[in-house]
C-alpha cells in the first residue's frame, strides 16, 4: 500500500539508494538534505509523512536534534535512524530519544524494507489508538478523520465553521458514510468539547420508552417506572446531543423535540414543571426529510428548525482516494485485536479490487469486509481471495476501473442503483458506433441523459438542459445551492430555469 517515506540524509548517493528501495516496495519517497528541511516537510499539509528514515550525522541540525524537536509531538511519524558509525551507545541514545528502529550503513535492502513496513504498521496503530482515545474523551477533531478526497473538502469546511458556533447541524448521507464520526469531530472541535457527548438512535425504540429515554420520567409515571430516570437531554446538559436517524421519530415525539429546541426546556413524563436544558443539537439522517414533510411523516416546523446548517457527506464511491487509507486503518486495528502480528499489508491486486468496488454500504461495509478478510487470512498480506463477497477479477487482469457514470464525484446516484436503472445498465457499456437501421428506441440510456432522440438525431439543448437539471436536483436531493454550484450557474438563474421548465424543486426526479 502506498505510503509516504521521508528520507533525511546529506549524502546524495545514500539518498538515491534509499529512494530506489522505497519505490521498489510501492511507497512514495521525499528527500530532505538536512534536519531543518525535514522539519519543514513535516509541517506541510500537502502529503502526510508515514515514516522517516533519518541519518544521525549531518551538518547543521543533526539526527539527534531532529529527534529532540519531535519529542512530545503527537502526530510525529515513526523514525528509523541510520548511521555509518553504529555502536550500542549510539543505538541506545537514539532509541531513548524516540527512534523506532536503528540501522547501520550500509543496511541490506530487505532489512530496510522490513523496517519500513513495521514502522508503517506501528504508526497506523498508534494513530488509531489516539483517535479512539480522543473519541472517548470528546476531543476528536476533523484531523482525526480520513478525508484526503477532494469530495470531502466542502464537508470539512462546513464542519469547521459550524463547530465554532452553537448552530444546530443536520448531517445527511447514506448509511455507513460516517455521520456519527463526523458528529464527534463537530463536538470535539467546538467550545463544548470538555462537556458530555450523548448519542441516541431515534429508530432503536418506540412508544413511551422512546420518550422516557429522551426526556426522562418521574417515579411511578407509568407502570414499571419504579425510579426516577434522567433522559438524554438532561444527560447532555452543557454538552452535545447527537440524534441519529432523526427521520424515525414519531409525530408525538417530534412535537416535544420542537419545544426543546425552541424553548430550551423539556417536560419529563409524569413531571408537573418543565426542566431547563442547555445542549448543542446535532442530528443525522439517511433519509430525505424534505420528502417526508409533504407526506405528513415529518413536521415542517421541526424540519426548518433542524435544517439550519445541513452538511451532506458523500458516499464512499465518490471519495475513492480515501479507500486505501481506510482499509489500512481497519487492517492494523483488526490484526492487533485478533493477534495476527504478521499480517501487515495488502497485495497490489487487492487494493485494485477495493478501489474498483462500488461499496453500497460505504465505510461500514469496507470495515466489515476487512474484518472478515483478516479472519480468513493465513499469510502476511490480504489477497483478493480473502474478499470473496466482492467478486474476484479475471485471472491475470486487474478489476474493471470505476464507472464514470456512478463512481466519480457528481455522477453517482444517492441511493444504491437497482438492476433496472438505466445508469446501472450502462455501468459496463462502452459507446458503440451507430449502424444504419438501428432502432434508437431500444438503445439503453448511456450516461445520465438521452443524447439522441428516437430517430437518432441529437436532441435540442432545451430538452437536454431540462433533463440535466432534473437529474441534478434528484442527485443532490433538492439542495439548490449545491445544484447551482455543480451546474456552474447562479441560484437566481437556476430558479428561473426551474420556472421555465415547470420543475418543482423538491419533487423533480431524474428522467
Amino acid at each position: 500500500m502506498t505510503s509516504c517515506v521521508l528520507i533525511v540524509d546529506d549524502d546524495p548517493v545514500a539518498c538515491r539508494l534509499l529512494e530506489e528501495i522505497v519505490r521498489k516496495h510501492g511507497h512514495v519517497p521525499i528527500v530532505a538534505q538536512g534536519g531543518e528541511e525535514a522539519l519543514a516537510v513535516l509541517e506541510r499539509d500537502d502529503r502526510p509523512v508515514d515514516v522517516m528514515i533519518l541519518d544521525l550525522v549531518m551538518p547543521g541540525l543533526d539526527g539527534m536534534g531532529v529527534l529532540d524537536r519531535l519529542r512530545g509531538c503527537a502526530d510525529a511519524p515513526p523514525v528509523i535512524v541510520q548511521t555509518a558509525k553504529g555502536g550500542i551507545d549510539v543505538a541506545v541514545s537514539a532509541m531513548g530519544a524516540g527512534a523506532f528502529d536503528f540501522l547501520v550503513k550500509p543496511a541490506a535492502p530487505e532489512r530496510i524494507a522490513v523496517s519500513i513496513a513495521n514502522a508503517i504498521k506501528l504508526g497506523t496503530l498508534q494513530t488509531e489508538i489516539a483517535r479512539m482515545k480522543r473519541t472517548l474523551n470528546g476531543t476528536m477533531t476533523f484531523s482525526d478523520i480520513i478525508m484526503r478526497s477532494p469530495a470531502m473538502d466542502r464537508p470539512r469546511e462546513l464542519g469547521e465553521r459550524a463547530a465554532r458556533s452553537m448552530i444546530p447541524v443536520l448531517i445527511e448521507g447514506e448509511t455507513g458514510v460516517g455521520k456519527e464520526l463526523f458528529a464527534h469531530a463537530l463536538h470535539g472541535s467546538g467550545p463544548r468539547r470538555a462537556k458530555p457527548f450523548i448519542r441516541f438512535n431515534c429508530g432503536a425504540i418506540s412508544g413511551d420508552l422512546l420518550e422516557s429515554a429522551l426526556f426522562g420520567h418521574e417515579k411511578d409515571a407509568f407502570p414499571g417506572a419504579g425510579a426516577r430516570h434522567i433522559g438524554k437531554f438532561q444527560q447532555a446538559h452543557g454538552g452535545t446531543l447527537f440524534l441519529d436517524e432523526i427521520g424515525e421519530l414519531p409525530d408525538k415525539t417530534q412535537v416535544k423535540l420542537l419545544r426543546a429546541i425552541q424553548n430550551g426546556e423539556i417536560v419529563p413524563i409524569g413531571a408537573s414543571q418543565p426542566v431547563r436544558v442547555d445542549f448543542r443539537l446535532i442530528a443525522a439522517t439517511d433519509r430525505r426529510l424534505v420528502d417526508l414533510v409533504p407526506e405528513g411523516r415529518f413536521r415542517e416546523d421541526l424540519f426548518y428548525r433542524l435544517n439550519v446548517f445541513p452538511i451532506w457527506l458523500p458516499p464512499l464511491r465518490e471519495r475513492r482516494e480515501d479507500i486505501a487509507e481506510l482499509a489500512r486503518q481497519f487492517l492494523v486495528r483488526f490484526a492487533a485485536e485478533q493477534g495476527k502480528k504478521g499480517l501487515d499489508g495488502f497485495a497490489s491486486k487487492t487494493i485494485e479490487l477495493l478501489m474498483a468496488s462500488p461499496w453500497p454500504g460505504n465505510i461500514r461495509q469496507l470495515e466489515n469486509s476487512v474484518f472478515r478478510a483478516v479472519m480468513l487470512a493465513d499469510g502476511n498480506e490480504l489477497k483478493p481471495a480473502d474478499f470473496p463477497q466482492l467478486g474476484l477479477p479475471d485471472a491475470g487482469a486487474a478489476p474493471s476501473p470505476p464507472s464514470p457514470l456512478v463512481d466519480t464525484p457528481g455522477a453517482g446516484q444517492y441511493a444504491p442503483l437497482s438492476a433496472e436503472s438505466p445508469v446501472a445498465q450502462a455501468r459496463h457499456m462502452l459507446p458503440a458506433p451507430v449502424l444504419p437501421g438501428t432502432d434508437f428506441a431500444q438503445i439503453p440510456h448511456y450516461g445520465a441523459t438521452w443524447i439522441l432522440d428516437k430517430c437518432g438525431d441529437v436532441r435540442n439543448f432545451g430538452a437536454l438542459e431540462e433533463e440535466v437539471i432534473r437529474f441534478a436536483l434528484d442527485h443532490y436531493r433538492g439542495r439548490m445551492s449545491e445544484v447551482a454550484r455543480r451546474l456552474g450557474i447562479g441560484r437566481s438563474t437556476l430558479y428561473r430555469k426551474l420556472k421555465d421548465y415547470g420543475i418543482e424543486p423538491h419533487n423533480a426526479k431524474a428522467a
